[in-house]
């Protein structure tokens, strides 16, 4: 029987923490508590999704299973970092330990950027939302918040028992190249990237710009300068993201460079502002600079 955390969590999780279902963010403090609880029939699934193997080694939650986060995409007709096929997707997952009657934690390392950790830790959780899981919080802070509260740490191996995976998934949270390029009038298409990539200024993409007709916003514009992991509460980001033209009666398709960018931005607007229709393209830029027949812009484009 499914811990009914969402009631937990109720009393627990600070009003400036957004709760939608059972998919949000949780503190640290309220995180620990989950995990010491004393059945362990009730404890959650924790994944630490940090790309760096001996980041792991060095240190990391309690009852935390390693899922580096790559391990879920790999080079696909040439394209790199292109999410895997169903099948071996959901054996990773069934490994890893997730499980449809857990609830799963979710974490990875924050600081100032360029560090961009938290974005393994969306990813993680979009791929776990597209495949059916409902029970999925992300540690507000990270690691380092975790560490600044002085909370238990180890660095004993830990490893989760086989999962199941829900019967039904989640693909329509999914957007394919077809459905950005043939959006409906009025849909709003975001990139997620830093500014410079967004405007073509940069040494990482094989055709420079964006797609025609995406709007700008950074994801960092989302989360504390100090802690790149750390949520800022919708309070203090509804006026940036509505100037953006990003408000909840909009339809919203989000891309970046890989997805990880896009999948923060997602998880922000679907799970702490509570936008009801907010959806990742996977292949993102990396894809779609590949298909050298659609166009690209330099022009940036504002809210209308």
């Amino acid at each position: 029987m499914r811990f009914p955390v969402c009631l937990f969590l109720a009393s627990l999780v600070p009003t400036a923490v957004a709760l939608a279902g059972d998919i949000a963010v949780i503190s640290p403090a309220d995180a620990n508590k989950l995990i010491e609880e004393k059945d362990p029939a009730r404890r959650p699934v924790v994944l630490d999704t940090r790309g760096g193997y001996k980041d792991y080694f060095r240190g990391h939650l309690p009852t935390a299973h390693h899922l580096n986060f790559d391990t879920l995409r790999g080079t696909d007709h040439g394209v790199p970092v292109q999410y895997l096929p169903d099948d071996l997707t959901k054996a990773l997952l069934v490994r890893a330990g997730v499980d449809k009657n857990r609830t799963h934690i979710i974490y990875a390392t924050g600081d100032k950027l360029p560090n961009d950790e938290i974005l393994s830790a969306s990813m993680v959780a979009y791929v776990l939302e597209k495949y059916g899981v409902e029970d999925i919080l992300i540690v507000d802070g990270g690691l380092p918040e975790w560490q600044k509260q002085k909370l238990p740490t180890t660095q004993e191996y830990f490893g989760n028992p086989k999962g199941t995976l829900p019967e039904k998934g989640k693909p329509e949270i999914a957007l394919t190249v077809k459905d950005v390029t043939g959006r409906k009038k009025g849909a709003v298409l975001v990139d997620a990237r830093p500014k410079n990539e967004y405007l073509g200024d940069d040494d990482v993409w094989l055709r420079k710009g964006h797609i025609p007709g995406a709007i700008s916003f950074h994801w960092a514009r989302l989360m504390e300068k100090e802690n790149t992991h750390k949520f800022l509460p919708l309070e203090q980001t509804r006026k940036e993201l509505e100037a953006a033209g990003l408000t909840a009666d909009k339809e919203i398709l989000v891309y970046c460079g890989t997805s990880r960018e896009g999948s923060l931005l997602r998880f922000y607007l679907k799970y702490v502002a509570k936008y009801p229709n907010v959806r990742l393209y996977e292949g993102s830029w990396k894809e779609y600079v590949a298909l050298k027949e659609l166009p690209a812009e330099k022009t940036e484009n504002k809210a209308k």
